[in-house]
């Protein structure tokens, strides 16, 4: 069957959503703007501007350093605790600190250290650059007593499970992945490729950064080892907003932070100078964590909670449905390629379309069009669907004016020159 591509039927899409109530929960202040840059950074929850606005004046304002024994010690426990929910772990193996990137280093040497006689990590050329810098840095720090295993890809959208199988050997001490791929949003079997690496006697790290608040996870079910993630994607957490950090419970006491800061040691306030790690995960904590940002945080985990993973998956997959859908239609035929996954099991909730002249249809798009997506080298426009505020009216308008570009040409007044930030 064809399908419907006039609006009217976005607009049937939008009052048969179950979870369309949820976009209200959201600070859009200009109804024109349509945003698909959510895999990015997510709009503003209105709540988390009321919590913000609690926290400074009658916390931070009123209750001063009495504040740290009112709920500010314990928040990223608690946060933790929230996030464990969106990643199918247990709550005692999530805590929320510092930076995706300072978790990701902690944890790639603690493993590391865990398998002393093995020097082999195996990575992908689909993993975010940031976290290959990261594994670069490690082994360098350690002596570059191991090296690093890029496994390839031959399309630039997926890897198949079998190919990282065979990279892995009994000196392999790390595997470690983006469970959803930056570019292409290709989804990876993480029960599988975590089952290999560990059959293999090595500790499988995922960052679940693309994933955590767009699709259920199952980290205890498939007995990941390690995981980090950010919470300013599909979590709403805000701009530079603390990530998180998960430890298999049987692990904890196994493996152990190369920071030593004051709040990942054991009785802290006793202030001795001999460094005991703290016990479960408030070893991963390092210094003292940001409250203003985690205060943000809570409340945007509490919405996503309420509307629950398996129908904000539901929705993700019908709107990336939908979204291919239009492509096939209207965009196909005038050169923009699919350069996501087209099995929708194998797909987060961005995709990722094609063009020769995407960095100045980008371009077109934010500056003239009043539509944000985001461009990735060399050819992709991102255009990411958070289901919780995404609506189907705004897709199908997204392509409207996509295709205005292309057909109109509306980008040749760009510079080809790539901007700073993109």
């Amino acid at each position: 069957m064809t399908l419907r591509i006039d609006r009217d039927y976005a607009l049937e899409l939008d009052h048969a959503d179950e979870l369309a109530r949820f976009r209200s929960e959201f600070v859009i202040d200009d109804p024109d703007l349509i945003y698909l840059d959510g895999n990015s950074l997510g709009r503003l929850p209105k709540r988390s501007a009321e919590r913000l606005r609690e926290a400074v004046e009658h916390e931070w304002g009123s209750r001063l350093i009495r504040g740290w024994n009112e709920g500010w010690f314990t928040l990223p426990q608690r946060v933790g605790a929230k996030i464990a929910q969106l990643l199918g772990a247990r709550t005692d193996e999530v805590i929320a600190a510092d930076s995706t990137s300072v978790n990701f280093f902690k944890l790639v040497v603690a493993a590391l250290r865990a398998r002393p006689t093995r020097s082999k990590i195996i990575t992908d050329d689909l993993n975010f650059p940031s976290d290959v810098y990261l594994l670069q840095g490690a082994l360098e720090l350690l002596g570059n007593r191991h090296h690093l295993h890029v496994v390839r890809s031959a399309d630039g959208l997926a890897i198949p499970t079998d190919q990282l199988r065979a990279a892995m050997d009994d000196d392999t001490a790390l595997v470690t992945l983006t469970h959803t791929a930056f570019k292409s949003g290709y989804v990876y079997d993480m029960a599988a490729i975590t089952e290999a690496a560990q059959r293999a006697g090595a500790l499988m790290l995922w960052d679940v950064s693309h994933s955590i608040g767009a699709l259920p996870l199952e980290l205890s079910k498939c007995k990941v080892d390690l995981a980090v993630g950010c919470t300013y994607k599909y979590l709403n957490g805000g701009p530079g907003a603390p990530a998180f950090v998960s430890v298999r419970k049987d692990l904890q006491d196994e493996l152990l932070s190369p920071i030593w800061g004051w709040f990942g040691q054991r009785g802290q306030f006793d202030f001795q100078l001999q460094y005991q790690p703290a016990q479960g995960m408030a070893r991963w904590q390092a210094g003292t964590p940001n409250i203003l940002s985690l205060a943000a945080v809570e409340p945007a985990l509490d919405l996503l909670l309420e509307a629950g993973l398996d129908r904000l998956r539901a929705k993700s997959v019908a709107q990336s449905e939908y979204l291919i859908g239009l492509w096939e239609e209207l965009l196909k035929p005038i050169g923009v390629t699919l350069n996501s996954p087209r099995d929708y099991r194998q797909r987060g909730s961005h995709v990722s379309l094609g063009h020769v002249e995407a960095l100045r249809i980008d371009r077109a798009l934010i500056e003239d069009l009043n539509v944000i997506p985001d461009f990735r080298y060399p050819d992709n426009l991102r255009l990411g669907l958070a289901p919780i505020y995404t609506s189907f009216v705004e897709i199908h308008e997204a392509v409207m004016r996509l295709r205005r570009v292309i057909v109109n040409r509306l980008y040749e007044k760009y510079p080809s020159e790539r901007p700073e930030v993109t």
